[in-house]
């Protein structure tokens, strides 16, 4: 995986609480989270706060991160919420599941 200072790329759900999925990629996904709770995220989620970092993924590289990203996001909101599930049932001390 290509790392700059121990972190590696991934992609990460966030559910806002309107109910809507927000899907991004960065290499630390909490701290992306803290900052788009701290209304300096993406737009999308200013208006929708606060947002819950619900799913991380680990990708290989910046590349691979964008591809997953793009295919997160052409999944319906049922397919969304069934890969949070999953990943909540798989990863039970999570401090964001």
């Amino acid at each position: 995986m290509e790392q700059v200072h121990g972190k590696a790329w991934e992609v990460y759900m966030l559910c806002c609480a309107d109910g809507s999925f927000y899907t991004g990629i960065a290499r630390d996904a909490e701290r992306r989270a803290e900052i788009h709770n701290s209304g300096k995220g993406a737009k999308y989620t200013r208006s929708r706060l606060p947002a819950v970092l619900i799913y991380r993924e680990p990708c290989r590289d910046y590349s691979t991160a964008l591809r997953r990203e793009a295919a997160i996001k052409r999944l319906t909101h049922a397919a969304k919420q069934a890969m949070a599930n999953e990943y909540a049932e798989c990863h039970p001390s999570s401090s964001f599941s």
